[in-house]
């Protein structure tokens, strides 16, 4: 019975996940959009991580409950509302919806909770609460409420950055309405109302109008839907530090116990080596990859194939190679379907066990998604020799299939499902048209019918078993 290790940004080390009670559940938090605009290529890249982080603990027989934030309030999606003369809730809704829209697109799991952070006010105001009360936080002189992280000895345990370095950092970078603050590198719990700012847009607290800063509403949702010592919180690379950094001082602070036992961060993505951006003309949302023509499946399956923790270099050309690579999964698995000799060879099933082998024991190894992929390859081609030496029964071919289906509950992008696989009826028509006509050596005919399944996306392949058509 192999055991899941991940590496933990915290320790610095892999770490054997194990769950806290005996039900064999893993309370997990992961950072979820600011929902002011459409997600990007980036963001996703962290979500199908996450979603890949998720379905392997479940193959590993974790039984999982994780919440996935939505921010909702923020400078973000406050400016957009004013902008756009709308109320919170109306400006942020299509995005939450085209989230979730992307999320489906993607094959993204559901998760237990999605808590937007309009929701939770009262429980971050008790959070802040308890904190001036212990002495962490104080009022500024403009009446926001800060956490002082000098009274939080272990602050910058997650980035391993010290406090002399931070305040330093902090410095050069302190915003105009931020000078109120004790010390540069302290940070907002709860932002005094600014009606040129804010608009109509506030909450009352016991102190004055305002809302809530950033960095407590992950800890007030995460504590209150998942507990004060949550087994996993994930998110990308840029979250680590401060916002994360910032969770653990306001939510330990407040609850005296650990806030989360494993920290884990998804690299940055890049586009041709390059940070994503509009001005450099490399910003790319879901959206406008499924209008160049490309699947949710090969967004994903170019999102999955790099290791978590190095850095992604994301290209059109690579998205063609994943459109590639699926049509290579695609044709070996209808290959497989094609089998109908009833004879048993008894030479898939160690060839399955070592592909499961593999398959596992990279995945055990911090999600080492590389070496799982190229056990499913390895597969592919033996198992393809097999086929040319016609040495594979149905019975056989369907273990193959089995088996890979038991890997896409981890993966998420084979095209096993039988809709992913259906061939429009009027190619396979046409392909038994141009069949007919060569046996009765009509060729203006029999070119006529491949040129029609061409025009719809396929070509003709020979195979032992007769003609059949893959997709361009």
């Amino acid at each position: 019975m192999r055991v899941l290790n991940l590496f933990n940004t915290e320790s610095r080390t892999k770490e054997t996940v194990i769950s806290a009670g005996s039900d064999n559940k893993i309370y997990m938090y992961t950072c979820g959009p600011t929902v002011y605009n459409y997600a990007h290529i980036g963001n996703f890249r962290t979500y199908v991580f996450e979603d890949l982080l998720r379905r392997t603990l479940k193959f590993f027989g974790f039984n999982v409950v994780q919440a996935m934030n939505l921010t909702d309030v923020d400078d973000k999606t406050i400016k957009g509302a004013i902008e756009n003369q709308l109320t919170l809730s109306a400006f942020t809704k299509p995005y939450i919806d085209a989230f979730f829209e992307d999320l489906a697109t993607l094959n993204i799991e559901k998760v237990e909770h999605y808590p937007a952070a309009t929701d939770y006010i009262p429980e971050m105001i008790a959070i802040i609460q308890k904190l001036l009360k212990e002495g962490i936080a104080y009022e500024g002189e403009g009446g926001s409420i800060y956490y002082a992280i000098s009274k939080f000895p272990s602050y910058g345990r997650l980035s391993h950055l010290h406090l002399n370095e931070l305040k330093t950092g902090a410095s050069n970078r302190v915003a105009a309405d931020e000078y109120d603050k004790e010390s540069v590198a302290d940070f907002v719990l709860w932002k005094i109302y600014d009606p040129l700012r804010d608009g109509d847009i506030y909450w009352e607290s016991p102190f004055g109008k305002g809302r809530p800063g950033w960095h407590i509403e992950c800890s007030a949702m995460a504590m209150k839907l998942l507990g004060q010592t949550i087994d996993i919180h994930v998110g990308g690379v840029d979250n680590m530090f401060p916002h994360h950094e910032n969770e653990i001082a306001q939510s330990e602070a407040y609850s005296c116990r650990q806030f989360a036992r494993l920290w884990l961060h998804a690299e940055h993505l890049l586009v041709d080596h390059k940070k994503m951006s509009k001005s450099l003309g490399n910003f790319y949302t879901l959206r406008d990859l499924l209008k160049r023509g490309y699947t949710g499946a090969e967004v994903r399956y170019l999102l999955l194939q790099t290791h978590y923790r190095t850095q992604l270099n994301f290209t059109l050309q690579g998205l063609d190679a994943s459109r590639a690579t699926l049509e290579r999964f695609k044709s070996f698995i209808m290959r497989l379907f094609g089998i109908e000799d009833l004879n048993v060879y008894e030479e898939t099933a160690p060839l399955i066990e070592k592909a499961k082998n593999n398959f596992k024991s990279a995945l055990a190894d911090d999600l080492n998604i590389s070496p799982a992929l190229a056990a499913l390859f390895d597969l592919i081609r033996e198992v393809n020799i097999l086929c040319d030496e016609k040495k594979i029964g149905k019975e056989e071919a369907l273990a193959v299939l089995h088996f890979l289906e038991e890997c896409d509950h981890v993966l998420g992008v084979l095209p096993l499902k039988e809709e992913a696989i259906v061939i429009p009826q009027p190619l396979i028509d046409a392909l038994e048209r141009r069949e007919n006509a060569r046996k009765d050596k009509n060729w203006k005919e029999a070119d006529a019918c491949r040129d029609l399944i061409q025009a719809g996306g396929y070509v003709i392949e020979d195979t032992p078993n007769g003609s059949r058509l893959k997709k361009i």
